[in-house]
């Protein structure tokens, strides 16, 4: 009897779900469909460059990561990388309370000319920063008697990468100020706290994740940038040379082995990277919460 009086809860909430079927129906087919376009444009993508870079050697891919112009093209791409989403990190996070803040004339336009990289062709900037900071450009030409060279150097690799990088954290922080409720400023302030208090221990905690994430987007997108970096930069061997020129150079080679294997090597750094990145973002976001 007791048993009968136990199995009958479990009974009536099987039937509960066979009438309130999930949100999402087809779960099985959504899955698979799901699967084959994943496979079809990221995993055997990827898959073929690994056994491509296999019919290197050990001998042969340990003189190619050892070699002094692959090291230096992975050393600039990393740094200027990191350097550029730190500066779009603290201008990014500027521009998007200007234009969460503020109302004034052209916000309209300016809120446009954030997604500016998504749409221009990275070409186009590239040529288009290089005739701007180069010695004759606009801005070049006034940093030039300062002893300040942009274009042709890593400082111009950087600025291309900070242009490529800027919207991704402009856009994934403006919804989060957007919610902020301006109240609670104005509580603090109430209670004598002064602006630099209430940025630290108010709107920063608040912005602080969606800001890890825009600044780690903008590390990932600038690591494989190309198109605007090759014409500011000059290409300058063991100088100005990133790895996706290393890759392209070795292609126009036909050393199709040796630019798999750059490329893998490259695929394997980015991700452990990003890897640790999000589980630094999460055991952050667990400790937020627990507190």
């Amino acid at each position: 009897m007791e048993s009968t009086t136990i199995s009958q809860p479990k009974a009536r909430a099987r039937l509960r779900r066979k009438k309130h079927p999930s949100v999402i129906p087809g779960f099985g087919l959504t899955m698979g469909f799901t699967l084959l376009y994943l496979s079809l444009i990221v995993l055997i993508p990827l898959s073929a460059i690994f056994i491509k870079a296999s019919h290197l050697t050990w001998p042969q891919l340990h003189d190619l990561i050892t070699d002094k112009q692959v090291l230096l093209a992975f050393r600039l791409s990393f740094l200027s990388s990191a350097g550029a989403a730190l500066a779009n990190g603290v201008f990014g996070l500027l521009v998007a309370w200007v234009l969460v803040r503020y109302r004034f004339p052209g916000r309209s336009l300016l809120d446009s000319m954030v997604d500016l990289p998504f749409a221009l062709p990275t070409a186009v900037a590239g040529i288009a920063l290089c005739a701007v900071y180069s010695q004759t450009g606009w801005i070049g030409s006034m940093l030039e008697p300062l002893g300040i060279k942009v274009a042709y150097t890593s400082l111009g690799v950087t600025l291309a990468l900070v242009f490529i990088g800027l919207p991704f954290v402009v856009r994934t922080v403006q919804p989060v100020l957007e919610d902020l409720d301006k109240e609670v400023e104005e509580a603090a302030t109430s209670l004598g706290a002064n602006r630099l208090q209430i940025f630290t221990k108010l709107i920063l905690p608040a912005v602080g994740p969606s800001l890890f994430t825009g600044v780690s987007l903008a590390f990932a997108r600038a690591l494989g940038e190309y198109g605007s970096v090759i014409f500011i930069s000059g290409n300058l061997p063991m100088k100005t040379e990133i790895v996706p020129l290393i890759i392209v150079s070795k292609l126009e080679q036909y050393d199709y082995a040796g630019a798999t294997a750059v490329a893998c090597i490259m695929l394997v750094l980015s991700f452990s990277l990003l890897l640790g990145i999000n589980l630094l973002q999460k055991w952050a976001g667990g400790a937020a919460r627990s507190r």
